[in-house]
């Protein structure tokens, strides 16, 4: 018979909600499906990070196979992170043998006849999510550019007929550095200018 775990999760801005509703609907599912619950991993915590103690030792669990399957209420219950993000978890538990399936959303099911199809659309809405994110990143550099701001690290000013000086007189890199106020790489290029 194959072992379940489940995850359910509520954010901490979720005022007055709680995880009960999700994990007896998910019980209620194992047992119909034959399925011995290994465990149930609880966060109340937000989704946009992975960063979540229960999501976290789900994982290492995975990891060593000590269930078959994860069961999740819905996608944006295990994971509000991005659709690239949300897929890699989901190939991250396949790789470890584990499959998953998604209680509300009966297409997301890791073991059903539709999961590459599935995995194709979510890898498809990964890329449009990370083009979507690069083209933003350069239109706002444009409008930056075009509005006259300098991108790009600060120019720093030295004078690198004193770091040479300074040098001469047998002063460190880091000595001079702290003098002027910049890095020891700053100040070993300038006495190579």
């Amino acid at each position: 018979m194959p072992t379940a775990a489940i995850y359910a999760r509520v954010s901490t801005r979720d005022k007055g909600q709680d995880t009960e509703n999700q994990l007896t609907q998910l019980r209620e599912f194992a047992v119909k499906q034959n399925w011995t619950i290994f465990r149930e991993y609880v966060d109340h915590a937000s989704g946009s990070t992975d960063d979540r103690e229960e999501f976290q030792r789900m994982f290492a669990d995975a990891s060593k196979r000590k269930f078959d399957v994860l069961l999740f209420w819905s996608l944006d219950r295990l994971s509000r992170e991005g659709v690239l993000e949300t897929l890699q978890h989901l190939q991250r538990l396949i790789s470890y043998g584990v499959g998953w399936r998604s209680y509300t959303e009966q297409f997301l099911d890791s073991v059903g006849p539709f999961r590459d199809a599935v995995l194709a659309i979510l890898a498809c809405l990964a890329k449009q999510e990370r083009i979507r994110i690069s083209e933003r990143t350069r239109a706002g550099l444009d409008v930056a550019r075009a509005k006259g701001k300098r991108l790009g690290r600060p120019v720093v000013a030295i004078d690198s007929g004193m770091v040479r000086k300074l040098r001469t007189e047998g002063v460190s890199f880091a000595s001079i550095a702290k003098q002027l106020g910049v890095s020891k790489a700053t100040a070993f290029k300038a006495s190579r200018a």
